[in-house]
């Protein structure tokens, strides 16, 4: 089994509206290979897609939004939001190695919510015809951006 990455965003997010992203990549060092890309999808059938393949395979599976960025002024805003972003983490991060072990306080209650909850069952991958909807309706939104 492989693993999958994700975005853990709150239900009202505008981001889980946006296109996603697939990239496939070796889940060790021994395998060496380039990334592959798949996508645009709606996120459920990204999620679903992704797992369904790194359910059977060895591989890390990344899934991310597509930012749909018309001019450079907006690609660099993006950049900035990100590189904020990344500071803030690192900053919260900083700050809990001044309590304490932060990763062991990560880990455990990680196990502990492993120990509550149980195993989630993966989504079923979508149907051919399902995900050409789906890039029917991201073909809408990404003509629509900016009109």
């Amino acid at each position: 089994m492989g693993a999958l990455v994700t975005l853990d965003l709150p239900d009202d997010s505008p981001m889980l509206g946006l296109p996603w992203i697939i990239t496939f990549a070796p889940l060790g060092d021994s395998d060496e290979w380039e990334p592959v890309v798949c996508g645009p999808y709606e996120r459920p059938h990204a999620l679903a897609l992704a797992e369904a393949v790194v359910a059977e395979e060895q591989l890390m599976a990344v899934v991310e939004p597509l930012v749909p960025a018309l001019t450079p002024e907006e690609i660099r805003s993006e950049i900035a939001a990100a590189q904020l972003a990344a500071e803030d983490e690192a900053a919260r991060t900083d700050e809990a190695d001044l309590y304490g072990d932060f990763e062991d306080m990560i880990d455990e209650e990680l196990e502990l919510a492993a120990e509550r909850e149980p195993v989630p069952e993966p989504l079923p991958a979508p149907s051919k015809e399902e995900v050409r909807a789906g890039l029917a309706r991201i073909a809408k939104l990404l003509t629509a951006k900016g009109a």
